[in-house]
This record gives structure tokens, C-alpha cells and sequence, in this order.
């Protein structure tokens, strides 16, 4: 089955706009297209636009990105550094997750705090108790 671009954002929940950057800036070397330039999208297309979906929502910069697309493009010979982009980004989500899992200890305090002080009436609750903001 082919998708139009409008179709493939759609089913994506991107903007339009933003596979045609994607497209211009090298990442949707595996779309084909039609003479008059029309992007002309398959079922398969939706795995390649699902890994720059995940690299993209782990942070990284659609120069690395590209660099990726580009070692799949080479073939075989490029598997090491591809692996090596993955254990990278693994590393970097690893730390972000750690960094968010502090502000949700943050958080879950802070809900404490507010819950505590409210059915107290009150925060000297905290106070009372050396618990502070």
C-alpha cells in the first residue's frame, strides 16, 4: 500500500512540515518518489520513520541522525558504528532517566508536602517536624 505525506503525518502525529524536513535534510533516503517529486510512502517506510521518531525523542540532533541514515545507506560494512550510535544513546537515555527519576522524587515530596500542610491546615506542620520546602 503507498501513504501520501499527509497520511504518513497523520498516522505519525507529526506535522507535514516536519517530514519534509526530514526529507531535506537527508533523513528519507529509503522514500521513493514520483517524477514530479511527490514523496510516494510504503508500509515499510513506517520502520526507517519509526527509528528517527525514537532517535529524535531521545534527544539526539538531526545531524546524528543523518549520519545514521547515511551508515545504513553504506551497508554491511557500517554495522560496529551503527551499534556504537545505540550503546551511545542508550547511555544518554540511561542518564536522563536517572536525572528525571530525581525530579519525580521531587515531585512525590512536594505532594507530600502540600497534602500534609493541607489537611494540617497548615505548614508549621513541617516546621514543627524539621521538614522544609
Amino acid at each position: 500500500m503507498s501513504y501520501t505525506i499527509r497520511q504518513v503525518a497523520e498516522k505519525m502525529g507529526v506535522a507535514v512540515s516536519t517530514l519534509r524536513y526530514y526529507d531535506k535534510e537527508g533523513l528519507l533516503p529509503f522514500v521513493d518518489k514520483k517524477p514530479d517529486g511527490t514523496r510516494v510512502f510504503k508500509d515499510e517506510d513506517f520502520q526507517g520513520l519509526g527509528i528517527i521518531a525514537c532517535m529524535k525523542n531521545s534527544g539526539m540532533p538531526i545531524r546524528d541522525i543523518k549520519r545514521y541514515m547515511d551508515l545504513c545507506i553504506e551497508g554491511d560494512n557500517t554495522l560496529k558504528d551503527r551499534l556504537e550510535i545505540f550503546l551511545e544513546r542508550k547511555e544518554y537515555v540511561q542518564k536522563q532517566m536517572e536525572e528525571l527519576k530525581k525530579v519525580m522524587e521531587t515531585i512525590e515530596h512536594k505532594i507530600w508536602y502540600y497534602e500534609t500542610a493541607i489537611e494540617a491546615g497548615t505548614e508549621t506542620v513541617h516546621k514543627q517536624n524539621k521538614e522544609y520546602e
